[in-house]
């Protein structure tokens, strides 16, 4: 399990066009990918399982605990993302609810764009 940042201060100021925002960069495929976004409800639990294929986990809102193989918990907040390898156990539970994109496919390498953290 890997922990990774992609709040708002990770991010690169972009005026390319006479644009004004800040972007931070997250993840690059050249394979097929999926992508989705989970919504899990207060007392929610993604349950522990293996991995299929590399995920990362970007949590939008809310906040809760990931754990990889062993039953340590870390807490995870908005900004934050969590990458496990393919056949990686793992789980994901909150007590207030939280909103997150997953991302899965084979070949994902978050550190290519973001800094790893904790």
């Amino acid at each position: 399990m890997e922990f990774y940042n992609f709040s708002k201060d990770s991010g690169k100021k972009i005026s390319k066009f006479n644009s004004d925002f800040v972007m931070s960069r997250i993840i690059q495929t050249v394979k097929e990918t999926n992508i989705g976004c989970m919504y899990i409800e207060e007392n929610g639990i993604i349950g522990f399982h293996k991995a299929g294929v590399p995920q990362l986990l970007l949590i939008m809102n809310g906040e809760g605990y990931v754990r990889g193989e062993k039953e340590q918990y870390f807490q995870v907040q908005a900004g934050d993302a969590v990458f496990w390898n393919k056949d990686e156990w793992h789980e994901t539970k909150t007590s207030i609810g939280l909103t997150a994109i997953v991302i899965e496919s084979e070949g994902l390498d978050p550190s290519s764009f973001m800094a790893r953290e904790k």
